[in-house]
């Protein structure tokens, strides 16, 4: 395993080499990371290997080709019945890849998308990580049991601090395995925020040892979220086998676009409408309260 200084000089290189191209190519309206107003830059960094663009926003905006690359989600927990018809439904008319939601409404979007190429993600031990795993498990397979296909699960966050390392690993490895028998995919949210560097880099290891499909920076419930070291230093440790998905406080398309130039490949934001229009937003309780979207 790297040191913490061959890890630091490693990321730092490549931000650096991020930060020097990302403004190359944009437009005059925004700085080239939105599906809406800039869908050249987005389709640039669909065929240079990002698999999905998150995305919480109007879909009519969106150019047609580009979402099947869009996860369409809504994990508020006031959401109601209607909202997550309205969510499927845009989901449906835009050509989405998938929708996101919590796990009680599940079986109804997939209900309301049965037949369709719309996928179903979930959370799971959300958001705070604390649960057994195989409660955990559990949780994973009942969601998949509803029509889940991708699955989000927290770490135990208290169980990696105190060095338990056999148990966060065990922990994922429960979860990837209830996500194997149906070809399903686990994210494994790590929870940055409440991590230092070299926590960080043991936990995406970790990840990687436990067959993990991606590793991901926040829930969007905790002191922070996604920065664009964080994000450099995951994808760092993990290198291309898995994907890194950025979530909590993406706002700007300035924001949303230096994290893919740091090594997110999926990006999780609640700002989908001011991030897709080029609008400064400012901090408030949707999302704050959205899980890291």
């Amino acid at each position: 395993m790297m040191d913490r200084q061959e890890i630091i000089e490693a990321v730092t290189r490549r931000v650096l080499e991020a930060l020097e191209h990302q403004h190359g190519g944009c437009c005059s309206d925004c700085a080239g990371g939105c599906a809406a107003c800039c869908s050249e830059e987005v389709r640039s960094v669909v065929g240079a290997g990002a698999c999905r663009i998150s995305y919480c926003g109007n879909g009519g905006k969106v150019p047609s080709d580009l979402g099947q690359f869009i996860d369409h989600t809504l994990l508020k927990p006031e959401t109601t019945p209607a909202d997550i018809d309205q969510l499927c439904d845009e989901a449906l008319e835009f050509g989405f890849s998938a929708v996101c939601v919590n796990p009680v409404w599940v079986k109804r979007a997939s209900q309301r998308l049965r037949g369709s190429s719309v996928q179903v993600a979930s959370v799971v031990g959300f958001p705070l990580g604390a649960s057994a795993p195989e409660i955990k498990a559990m949780e994973a397979r009942r969601a998949i049991r509803d029509g889940a296909r991708e699955i989000d699960m927290v770490i135990n966050i208290g169980a990696l601090k105190g060095g338990e390392y056999d148990l966060v690993e065990k922990d994922i490895a429960r979860v990837s395995d209830a996500c194997k028998e149906v070809g399903a995919l686990n994210k494994v949210i790590i929870e940055t925020a409440l991590l230092n560097d070299q926590e960080k880099v043991i936990a995406c290891r970790l990840a990687l040892a436990g067959r993990a499909h991606y590793v991901k920076t926040s829930t969007g419930f905790s002191s922070g979220g996604a920065t664009l070291f964080d994000v450099a230093l995951m994808r760092e440790v993990v290198g291309p086998e898995i994907g890194v998905k950025a979530s909590g406080g993406i706002k700007t398309t300035e924001d949303a676009r230096r994290m893919i130039d740091a090594g997110a490949t999926r990006l999780g934001a609640s700002a989908g409408i001011q991030i897709v229009k080029g609008i400064e937003s400012s901090p408030d309780k949707e999302g704050e309260k959205s899980g890291g979207y």
